[in-house]
C-alpha cells in the first residue's frame, strides 16, 4: 500500500482502473493501521499549529455515497478542534452566486497553522455544471452561452483552478486531493442500504437515482479533471473505495507520509528569558496552595 500506487497515471482510462483493492490484511488489522496513522496525523497536526507557518488543505471528490462524509469522520477524529475546518459544497447560495464560481472556495481557505477539509471542492464547476450546463445559468455571467460551450471552456476553468493552487501552495498551503473511486454496482449496494435502514432514510433523495443515468458522463468528467488539474504542487490521488475501510486507510497513509517529510515543523522555542527562569516558575508553582 504505497503512495505512488495511487497517484494518477499519465495516460489512462478511469473505467479500466480499479475501485476495489486487494490486500490480505484482515478487518481487525486494517481498523489497528488506521487508528496507528491517525493517532500520527495528529501529532503533525498539533505541532503544525504551535508552528503557525504552514496549512493544509485536504480535498475530497466522489460521486454520492463514495463515502467522503464518513472519510472525514474517521480520518480526523483525533483532531485538536481548534486546528482543523470542514467545509462542505452543497448547491451555491444567492451570495455566493454573487460572486465568481471560485469565490466560495478561496474564502474557506485555512488560516496558517490549521487543516481544512474540503467535502466536494472547487471542481463541482467542472462536474456537475459540465453534466448539466444549465445550472451555468445561475451564475448570470454574461460571457457565457451555454448553447455554445467547447472544451476550452472547461480546459480553461480547470486551468484557472491549477493556478489558484500554485499560488495557495506558495503561500504556504499543502494541498492533497483525493478521488473515492467507487463502482456503479457498489453505489446501488449503498443506496438500497440507505433505503433498507431507518437511521440512514434520510440520507436518501430520488435525485440520487436520477444522477445515476448520468453515471457515465460523471466518469468522462471524472476522468478530464483527474488529467487536467493533477499537478507536482496539488496531487490528485485515486483512492479505491468499494471498501471504506481500506480507502480511509489509503487515505490517512498518504497524508502522513506527505506531511512527515515537512521536518521543519517544530514546536515554538519559549523566549530566552523565559528559559532562564523556567525552574523559579516551577519552585513557584510547586509552593503555590
Amino acid at each position: 500500500m504505497k503512495r505512488k500506487d495511487f497517484k494518477v497515471p499519465e495516460n489512462f482510462n478511469l473505467s479500466e482502473i480499479a475501485t476495489a483493492y486487494a490486500t490480505d490484511l484482515p478487518k481487525s488489522e486494517i481498523k489497528l493501521q488506521l487508528k496507528k496513522y491517525r493517532k500520527k496525523i495528529a501529532e503533525i497536526q498539533d505541532k503544525m499549529y504551535a508552528d503557525n507557518r504552514y496549512s493544509v488543505l485536504i480535498s475530497f471528490q466522489g460521486m454520492d455515497t463514495a463515502g467522503k462524509d464518513s472519510m472525514i469522520r474517521e480520518v480526523f477524529k483525533g483532531f485538536n478542534a481548534r486546528g482543523v475546518v470542514v467545509e462542505s459544497f452543497k448547491t451555491p447560495s444567492y451570495k455566493e452566486l454573487q460572486h465568481d464560481f471560485m469565490w466560495r472556495h478561496y474564502v474557506k481557505l485555512p488560516e496558517k497553522g490549521k487543516f481544512t477539509i474540503f467535502n466536494r471542492t472547487q471542481y463541482e464547476n467542472v462536474l456537475v455544471t459540465r453534466v448539466h450546463p444549465e445550472y451555468l445559468l445561475n451564475e448570470r455571467n454574461p460571457f457565457i452561452d451555454i448553447n455554445n460551450l467547447t472544451d476550452d471552456f472547461w480546459n480553461e476553468r480547470m486551468n484557472k483552478m491549477v493556478e489558484f493552487e500554485e499560488f495557495w501552495f506558495n503561500n504556504g498551503t499543502i494541498i492533497l486531493k483525493f478521488f473515492l473511486h467507487l463502482s456503479k454496482t457498489e453505489q446501488k449496494n449503498r443506496l438500497l442500504k440507505r433505503l433498507e435502514e431507518p437511521k440512514h432514510q434520510w440520507k436518501f433523495s430520488p435525485g440520487d437515482l436520477k444522477e445515476r443515468d448520468f453515471w457515465d458522463n460523471y466518469q468522462f468528467c471524472y476522468e478530464q479533471v483527474l488529467k487536467k488539474s493533477n499537478h507536482k504542487r496539488a496531487p490528485w490521488y485515486i483512492v479505491p473505495s468499494d471498501d471504506k475501510d481500506i480507502s480511509r486507510l489509503i487515505v490517512a497513509k498518504i497524508i502522513y507520509k506527505t506531511l512527515k517529510k515537512i521536518t521543519e515543523i517544530d514546536y515554538p522555542k519559549p523566549e530566552p528569558e523565559i528559559l532562564e527562569k523556567i525552574s523559579e516558575y516551577k519552585t513557584a508553582l510547586s509552593s503555590d496552595k
